[in-house]
Parts: structure tokens; sequence; C-alpha cells
């Protein structure tokens, strides 16, 4: 009898958590026709603000949108550099291209892959005008060394926060300016596509607020140039749903982290992430390292268990941004970290059982290569 798959998210079981109060805010969506900027979408972003410690949420249309409109409201000259790790998923470097500044890559530090301030500080010079920090995996960049640095060097500090929500460093949630993306597999996930930029500065929210509604503020008046970069009402309605069970899901996250490393604690080959001292990590990814890493994941996945890779290509070495100039060995350390990582399968719902699975199947394929 063939096992059944490991799902690496489990969207369904998510939505059946929600599936009432979903349908309920639908319909009320749909009996008042608030599809656009409706009564829900102020109450997520107030709530969504609350959780976060912050005093403003701004819903966009997506976690790209919300990086280009954060930097877009920081009134950065345009070709100014804009610092950021090699090591992370495309969007941040696009998202920089996009608001009319180049990217400048920085490589990640080896043992928890987050931003290297050493590096960081390297690439920055005149003609830089920004750093993005990315809190990747679950857990925030070395923060206080980016402030240095930023402060330092007159940087504008925007931090890519889309794979955090919920996370915290000594204490403090991400603080300044920041964008996030409630992509469905983010541990605050929609029905599609959604984001949101946060900060503690209210010309900053209102900055990104005109933008993302074609700069206008006051029907058919249109202060600046804009966009069309709104939360939907009905991801909102989702979101609010969801919102109320994140911090439970992202203890559930904790857990299963813990029990990971227990599990692979005695896997000869396996490298466990780390949590770095003062980060309190909500683990949307659980990724290790591995020795062939493309025959352990093929090994892996035939036997049911849906790992991936996060991210098999750094962004200096991607086709769309071959025109920086970089090439294989200028950041070393994303680049082995690429051939190596592993995203095991994690959500708020995976069952011991299920986690016993993963971690008896990696141990069979890595004696296996």
């Amino acid at each position: 009898m063939t096992s059944p798959v490991i799902p690496f998210v489990d969207l369904r079981a998510a939505h059946a958590e929600v599936a009432e109060e979903v349908r309920a805010g639908f319909d009320r969506v749909l009996a008042d026709t608030s599809f656009v900027q409706g009564p829900d979408v102020a109450a997520f972003e107030e709530e969504f603000a609350a959780f976060c410690g912050v005093p403003h949420c701004v819903g966009v249309g997506n976690g790209t949108d919300a990086i280009e409109l954060a930097l877009r409201a920081s009134g950065l000259p345009a070709g100014a550099g804009a610092v950021l790790p090699a090591n992370t998923f495309v969007a941040t470097a696009e998202a920089v291209v996009r608001a009319g500044l180049r990217p400048v890559l920085a490589d990640c530090d080896d043992e928890h892959l987050l931003l290297d301030p050493v590096s960081a500080a390297a690439a920055s010079g005149p003609g830089t005008a920004a750093i993005l920090p990315v809190h990747l995996y679950g857990q925030q960049a070395p923060m206080a060394a980016v402030h240095d640095l930023a402060a330092r060097h007159g940087l504008a500090v925007v931090e890519d926060a889309a794979q955090s929500q919920g996370s915290a460093q000594d204490g403090r949630p991400p603080v300044g300016l920041a964008a996030t993306s409630f992509y469905p597999g983010k541990n605050l996930g929609a029905y599609g596509e959604a984001g949101a930029v946060l900060t503690s500065g209210p010309q900053a929210a209102r900055a990104v607020r005109l933008l993302t509604s074609h700069g206008s503020e006051v029907k058919y008046r249109h202060e600046t140039l804009g966009f069309n970069s709104r939360l939907d009402t009905l991801q909102a309605v989702v979101l609010r749903a969801k919102l109320r069970r994140l911090a439970r899901w992202n203890e559930l996250r904790r857990a299963a982290a813990a029990r990971y490393a227990s599990l692979l604690s005695g896997v000869e080959g396996v490298r466990p992430p780390r949590e770095t001292p003062g980060n309190t990590h909500v683990w949307h990814l659980y990724v290790v390292r591995v020795p062939e890493r493309d025959r352990v994941l093929a090994g892996l996945q035939a036997a049911g268990v849906q790992a991936q890779i996060h991210y098999p290509v750094p962004v200096h070495l991607q086709p769309a941004f071959a025109f920086l100039g970089h090439g294989p060995g200028d950041f070393p350390v994303a680049e082995r970290a690429a051939g190596e990582i592993l995203s095991l399968p994690m959500h708020p719902h995976l069952t011991p059982a299920q986690q016993e699975r993963v971690a008896e199947t990696l141990d069979k394929v890595l004696r296996q290569i």
C-alpha cells in the first residue's frame, strides 16, 4: 500500500478552521457589494497593525508591490543603490528595480543564511541610499547591525518581512518600514494575492496609501502618479479570520520545529537550522542543509514527502539580473547554500506522525547516497 503524501503546506486544513467565518464574511461583502476598499479592509489593517505592534498598516495588492511601494514612499533618488542579500526570493530584487533603484547585492551568513552585516557594509558606499534586510524563513535579520550600518551611511531601511509574520527580535516586532506578503502559503495567507506595508511613520503610511490608489486621497483628485494596488475586500475577510488564529498557528510551528530538531539530531549528514539569539522565530520554513541535495530531494519526493528548495539559484545568478555583472564565486556563502538547502514540510497542521515519517525517510535517503 502506498503511503499518503505528506504535503509541504496544508492549505485545506487551514481553510477547514476558518471556512464558516470566511463564508459568512463573503456573504456580507456580496450583500453590501463592498468589493473595493470595503469595511473589512480598514478593519484588517487596524487589526494587523495591532498584531504587529506598529501604528500603521496599508493593505496592497501583493507582497512585491508592498516592497516597491515602501521604497517609493521613502523618497529615494532615482538610480540609487539598495543593498539586499543574494539569498532571497527574486521579488526583493525585482521590486528594487521596479522602484527605479539599483540592486546592490551582499552575501548571507553561513549559520543562519540571513543578510551578513559585514558583506552589506562592504557593499555600501557612495550612491547607496537604502538597505533591505530580508527576514528569511521566519526569523528577523540582524537588525541592530542593519540600523547601525544605515545610520553610518545615511541609508533608508525597508524590511522584507514576507516570511516573518508574528516574529520578534529582542522582544520587538519589525519597526520603521516593512513590507509583507499574504501569498497563500505564508504564515498568514490569503486565498490569492495580497500584501501590506507596515510603518511607524504617519507620513510614510499616507505616501503608500496615495500610491496604492492612483495617487488619490479624494476621488478624481490625484496628487501624484500612483498605481492600482489595493487589498481586495474578499481577501481582507480571509485574512481577518486567519489573523485570529495566527498566534496559535505560529506556536504550533514552533512546536513542530522543536520536534524536527529532536527527530533529526541523530540523522547523519543533516545540518539543522539555527535560531539567532534574541529572535522569536515563526518557522515559515524549516530549512536543513544536506549533501547531494538534488538526489535527496528526489528521494523524498519519490517517497511522498513534498520537500522543496528555497532558493535554488541566488539572485546574482538569475538570468534576469545578469545586467548587474556578477558571476559564480561573487557571493560564495549564498552559492554554497543554494546547493545544500532543503525545505521540509512545515505548517501548523503537521502531525508528529508525519514528522516522524519525514525524518525516517530523510535518514533512509541519506544512507543510500
